[in-house]
């Protein structure tokens, strides 16, 4: 059964080819937050309702370092996505996941720095739980796909999130690797904990193209080897995906879309009137605004 709300997608250029979405419209968004990495494309995979975004734009413009992931998550809600699925390159940190493999992650490290990873930094103040980051039934749906399209599959892991755009010394792959991960990438972490914050349902689809730099045995990871393995893995990539989504429920025993319901802790009476209608879109239902 397709979800009432349409599902969202987010990945590389070319994603909305890849999966064979039939377009019905490109939006701007404007969002509290700046402006999403492109315009978002609304259509539909066989009968469900989604919508597609670049992470990095169109073109790849973006590093991802550079991606305004609040205004891009912000964007979703907006246009009435609760159910996000991320499709990312990563690279093995552990022997056994080999390029090719096809990873869905349930746990992040996020070794980032600096980047905004929360909509609330000021009122009202909002703690989030994230022991279990990712959706336990989104995640089982896609492993459940990746196995049915006859992939080497891992399901749970945990995906260390680095800044970039460099990709890791050695030392540090190695110390990485020291910590007990199995895959990294750079983009992971701030989409999985701004979704939870979204009350957003988020699964990564994470397609391994290398083993980083830490595998004596092994080619170090390049840009050309990346692309080289996401273009062998856009196929499978694509029938998880069509494969997928219509069957991602309307209802879910999961408390993704009521994470907030606990989380706000500032008293109503002290967030301000203007704060309540910036913040609508993301807690409208425990913050109403007044009518205007």
């Amino acid at each position: 059964m397709g979800d009432a709300n349409p599902i969202g997608i987010t990945g590389g250029t070319g994603v909305y080819e890849m999966v064979d979405l039939e377009i019905s419209e490109q939006i701007e968004v404007d969002t509290p937050f700046g402006q999403p990495s492109d315009q978002y494309i609304k259509g539909k995979l066989g009968d469900v309702a989604v919508v597609f975004l670049a992470r990095h734009g169109r073109g790849h413009k973006l590093p991802a370092c550079g991606v305004n992931y609040r205004a891009n998550i912000y964007g979703f809600k907006s246009l009435g996505v609760d159910t996000l699925i991320s499709i990312s390159a990563v690279g093995s940190m552990k022997e056994q996941y080999r390029p090719l493999d096809v990873v869905v992650p349930d746990q992040f490290f996020d070794h980032t720095k600096g980047r905004a990873t929360t909509f609330f930094p000021e009122t009202p103040a909002v703690h989030v739980s994230l022991a279990d980051p990712t959706c336990p039934v989104l995640g089982e749906l896609l492993y459940q796909s990746c196995l049915d399209a006859g992939l080497t599959t891992h399901k749970g892991g945990t995906y260390i999130c680095i800044d970039g755009p460099a990709f890791s010394t050695r030392a540090e792959s190695k110390i990485y690797r020291g910590w007990g991960v199995d895959v990294i990438g750079m983009t992971g972490a701030t989409e999985v904990k701004l979704c939870r914050e979204a009350e957003m349902c988020y699964g990564t689809l994470a397609l391994v193209t290398d083993y980083d730099v830490w595998k004596d045995d092994a080619e170090d990871v390049t840009i050309d080897v990346i692309v080289q393995n996401l273009h062998k893995n856009a196929a499978a990539a694509k029938e998880i995906l069509k494969d997928v989504v219509p069957r991602i429920p309307a209802e879910r025993p999961c408390s993704c879309r009521e994470s907030l319901k606990y989380a706000v802790v500032t008293h109503p009476d002290v967030v301000p009137e203007e704060t309540r209608r910036m913040y609508k879109v993301l807690t409208g239902k425990y913050l109403p605004a007044s009518e205007e």
